[in-house]
C-alpha cells in the first residue's frame, strides 16, 4: 500500500490512497472523530484515489493519528473474538 501526502497543512490535508479499502475506513473514522469533511475519489480504477479531510477544530494529523489508533483497537479486538471461536 501507497500512500503520497499531497497537502498538510493544520486544518487541511490531501493524501493519495492506491488502496480504497483503506481510504473507505479511515473515512468513516474520521468521521466518527467529528471532522468537518472527508471524502476520497478516484478518477480511474487504475489510479490511486485522492483523499480529502479538512478541520475547523481538530488539527487534521492529531486527527488521523487518532483514527488509526481507533481502527487498530477495533482490529485487535476482533482478532481477539476470532480466537475465542
Amino acid at each position: 500500500m501507497n500512500i503520497e501526502i499531497i497537502k498538510d497543512d493544520k486544518n487541511d490535508m490531501e493524501l493519495m490512497i492506491d488502496n480504497i479499502t483503506i481510504a473507505e475506513i479511515l473515512r468513516v473514522y474520521l468521521n466518527e472523530e467529528g471532522i468537518d469533511f472527508v471524502a476520497w475519489r478516484r478518477e480511474h480504477p487504475s489510479k490511486p484515489a485522492l483523499f480529502k479531510i479538512k478541520s475547523s477544530g481538530k488539527t487534521v494529523s492529531k486527527a488521523v493519528s487518532d483514527a488509526s489508533a481507533a481502527i487498530m483497537k477495533d482490529l485487535e479486538d476482533m482478532g481477539k473474538l476470532v480466537k475465542k471461536g
